[in-house]
């Protein structure tokens, strides 16, 4: 089995218990051995699925605002955890091909394969939930239309990503290309780089 089906069938696997509760409160429970690619990628999953929940929350044009607010820094810790789960994945991949000979002229992809994952989660969410829109009931005719037409183009996505990440790794493992890693510095959750909170901070 391919890796982009590997990782297709667990982010299946998670966005289905998760919906088991349908609550953004609920614990996680991975089945998968701690610290394998497998737990990673279910973990991400779980991650995106409980945020994805969350931004439809916020989205309610009736919900209170301290309520709103807590939810968007919840949003935001999310964000960060998304971030730091990508750069561990990539770490995997650093070490899977360290002992690949790389070919002369070999040349760097766009982006790391991670953040190539990263976008197959996102869109296996994608096509769960345009899957309901496209089979209710108690919608227009042509709103189902649209959104069956919708999940048509998520699925030939998701085979033409899959395809994408499928390459990139055998391309990788030949060593016709190399990855770099670089480090997210996202400068506003840090105390020193924010100005609002440096400032805040000199003036305690």
């Amino acid at each position: 089995m391919s890796f982009s089906s590997e990782s297709l069938a667990v982010f299946e696997h998670a966005i289905a218990d998760y919906h088991k509760i349908d609550d953004v409160d609920a614990p996680i429970v991975n089945p998968f051995k701690e610290k394998s690619i497998e737990f990673y990628l279910y973990l991400k999953s779980w991650i995106d699925t409980v945020q994805w929940h969350l931004e439809d929350i916020i989205r309610n044009p009736e919900i209170d605002p301290v309520e709103a607010l807590a939810i968007k820094r919840r949003i935001d810790k999310s964000n960060q955890d998304r971030t730091d789960l990508v750069e561990l994945i990539d770490s995997y991949f650093l070490e899977k091909f360290s002992s690949v000979c790389v070919a002369d002229g070999a040349t760097i992809n766009t982006e790391s394969p991670a953040w190539a994952v990263d976008r197959l989660s996102i869109l296996a969410l994608k096509i769960y939930h345009m899957s309901i829109e496209a089979s209710r009931q108690d919608t227009a005719a042509e709103q189902q239309k649209r959104c069956q037409e919708k999940l048509a183009v998520l699925l030939e996505q998701k085979k033409d990503l899959s395809g994408a990440i499928d390459m990139l790794l055998d391309d990788m493992q030949a060593g016709r290309k190399y990855m770099k890693v670089y480090k997210q510095m996202k400068m506003y959750n840090d105390p020193s780089l924010n100005p609002v909170l440096y400032a805040q901070n000199g003036k305690k």
